[in-house]
């Protein structure tokens, strides 16, 4: 999605919330009726006019859905659901243990949730493991706003994809002993007619970024990245970006990304050029131990924030005003006893938060694992977070 320094992602959200005749048909007019052959939704997203885009490292594309899921609700309220994985059990006839969510987003016409899941034992899930790592997610569910769940078909959807070039191959284990392929495509970010896909290639620098044009009609570009880990006390260039948001700073558009064990860093999109290798500016480190998951961007009053979720820490709140305060980027290992240095942050008082979204331009949505073990959909107020 969009970003910007004043809150353009909740202008864009605005904007995103009504819909447009004109613009639905320019984006969906190559669009075609038939059996979406997704092998994996490895990564969703929403862009403008309700499409979704699915990441699929199995089959190396990027997939555009039009969800015919259009229709403001008729109140753009809060959000909550007890016992997700209950629910989703009973609707696909399993155990609760044996349903795992990959990945959460909110249409921002409609406010419905979609859910790519596998049937897979959530047990095998580790201080490592991903669900991608444990399964391909081969099921899309949708929940409206009266928390009614259904499973959404793709055997006879409109819809386009797009190849992502030079995927990583499959069949050799990562440090995490997961197959590299399920980092082929690792998230996925819209903004201004561009989708920015992240994950791993078959390059000597294999941590690379795609750009896509949508609707989909030139061939996507590759971009290496190079990051400085500062936990590490080396430059890298194998580990994929984990999540990333467009945000304009200064006027300038960059790339904000997070990396597992948490290097915070920026990349100016005017670098961001078909077969360049781009060096990273690391802003901040905020603690090993940990892959980020989610990133989104709110509103509080008039000033905007950055949050991102996590595997093993709590919410990460930023300033975007405090990056345009860096002039220079973290170039030296962590000394002893040193955790998070750099970028000044907040860590929130909510846990076990994994994925998240705007529900709407008052509230974000959270899919949280609550003390007594259920995992909930939760909605916070902006003004809370």
């Amino acid at each position: 999605m969009k970003r910007q320094l004043l809150s353009f992602c909740l202008v864009v959200a605005c904007l995103w919330s009504y819909a447009s005749p004109e613009n639905y048909e320019r984006l969906t007019k190559d669009f075609v009726r038939g059996q979406a052959a997704v092998q994996s939704m490895s990564v969703l997203t929403f862009g403008p006019e309700g499409i979704l885009f699915i990441g699929d490292s199995k089959a190396g594309k990027v997939f555009a859905l039009d969800l015919e899921d259009r229709e403001a609700p008729a109140e753009r309220k809060p959000f909550s659901m007890e016992d997700v994985e209950g629910k989703l059990a009973a609707l696909l006839g399993t155990d609760p243990r044996g349903v795992v969510i990959h990945d959460l987003a909110v249409n921002p016409l409609s406010q419905h949730i979609y859910l790519a899941v596998s049937r897979s034992d959530a047990k095998a899930l580790g201080f490592w493991k991903t669900p991608n790592d444990l399964a391909y997610a081969g099921i899309l569910l949708r929940i409206d706003p009266e928390g009614n769940i259904s499973e959404v078909s793709l055997d006879n959807i409109r819809h386009s994809m797009a190849d992502v070039p030079s995927v990583v191959k499959g069949g050799e284990q990562n440090w995490r002993k997961s197959d590299n392929r399920t980092e082929a495509i690792t998230d996925i970010a819209y903004h201004d007619g561009k989708l920015f896909v992240t994950g791993l290639s078959n390059e000597e620098f294999a941590s690379a970024l795609r750009v896509l044009n949508f609707p989909f009609k030139k061939k996507a570009t590759t971009t290496t990245i190079e990051v400085f880990h500062v936990a590490h006390g080396k430059s890298e260039t194998e580990a994929p970006i984990r999540t990333l948001i467009p945000y304009d700073l200064n006027g300038e558009t960059y790339l904000l990304a997070t990396y597992t064990c948490t290097p915070f860093v920026s990349i100016p999109l005017s670098e961001v050029k078909d077969g360049q290798h781009v060096v990273s500016k690391t802003l901040g480190e905020f603690g090993f131990g940990n892959m980020p998951i989610d990133i989104i961007t709110y509103k509080q009053g008039d000033k905007s924030y950055i949050l991102m979720s996590n595997t093993s820490k709590a919410l990460i709140k930023i300033d975007p005003e405090d990056i345009t305060k860096i002039k220079e980027g973290l170039t030296e290992p962590l000394k002893d006893g040193e955790y998070a240095v750099g970028l000044e942050h907040s860590v929130l008082s909510r846990v076990g938060i994994t994925h998240i979204d705007n529900l709407n331009e008052e509230n974000i949505l959270t899919l949280q694992r609550m003390p007594n073990g259920d995992l909930n959909l939760n909605t916070y107020p902006n003004q809370w977070m």
